[in-house]
């Protein structure tokens, strides 16, 4: 039986979030034309306060309230496409949160407001410095720290905090830490640092929620998705299940490296009748 195309974190658009070109309409036709049986569309959440504005879009004249008007106008069509395009696969619609100071209020807020189908769980900050960016920003974030075993484990403990805290269906990019880390296999099997994999994977796993197998590592010149195999395999152990995320960023990462995930995930053993988000999740 060949496994149904899936993405559980997907859609981030030019029109509402930091893709370099694509409206979301065509992105959702995209996923349509290539035979995607449920996507769900998770664009990034507008920032807390003005302190967590990126410098470029500053620079492009973003301001809180444009993000706001912006991320309104994102669910307006969103739900507009999944109703539109109903007939040829199912749409959900959600958000990928952020997590540095006042977030859980923040995220808490929006959840309430715009009532998501599902939410993505994600860690970009660690000590409020974005990880998920140029090299030395990580490496600011290293030197806070006290070195670079301290922020994986500070990173883990965050994202333990935000799953306690929010409760997402599905986790995104569970280690994303590893993104500037040559050593990171080595790293994830330390003692300090795996204890804290193995806490939070257990954390999903009593959640009933999801982990996000993202394929989006390797267009950043990773090896293998996110999750590393490692961390993986103990997933699998753990009976947390894991379904592929292409977060796509305009048409062209639309379905991108879905065979080569499909294929590690079902060698690992994992099944390949995906759980949908929500369905499976805790009831909110």
């Amino acid at each position: 039986m060949t496994a149904a195309r899936v993405s559980i974190h997907g859609g981030h658009s030019k029109e509402f979030g930091d893709a370099n070109d694509s409206t979301l309409e065509e992105i959702v036709r995209t996923y349509a034309d290539k035979g995607f049986e449920w996507v769900g569309i998770t664009e990034h959440i507008p920032p807390a306060s003005g302190d967590f504005l990126f410098p470029w879009e500053i620079e492009a004249g973003q301001t809180l309230e444009s993000r706001m008007e912006r991320f309104t106008e994102y669910f307006s069509v969103a739900r507009r496409l999944q109703r539109e395009y109903r007939d040829f696969m199912r749409i959900l619609v959600g958000f990928e949160t952020e997590s540095y100071t006042g977030y859980i209020a923040h995220v808490n807020s929006l959840r309430s407001r715009f009532q998501p189908d599902y939410i993505v769980g994600s860690v970009h900050h660690v000590r409020d410095i974005c990880i998920d960016g140029p090299p030395e920003w990580y490496a600011q974030a290293v030197e806070e720290a006290g070195g670079i075993d301290a922020l994986f484990c500070e990173y883990f403990d965050q994202q333990y905090e935000l799953i306690d805290e929010l409760e997402p269906e599905v986790v995104g990019h569970f280690d994303l830490i590893r993104m500037h880390d040559r050593d990171y296999r080595r790293r994830l099997e330390t003692p300090e640092i795996e204890e804290r994999i193995r806490r939070n994977l257990e954390k999903i796993k009593e959640l009933g929620s999801i982990l996000d197998f993202n394929l989006r590592a390797f267009e950043k010149g990773g090896s293998e998705p996110y999750v590393s195999s490692s961390i993986l395999e103990m997933a699998l152990d753990l009976g947390v299940p894991c379904v592929p995320g292409d977060d796509s960023h305009g048409v062209t990462g639309v379905g991108l490296h879905l065979e080569k995930g499909i294929e590690v995930l079902t060698q690992a053993g994992f099944s390949t009748d995906w759980p949908l988000p929500g369905a499976t999740a805790h009831e909110n």
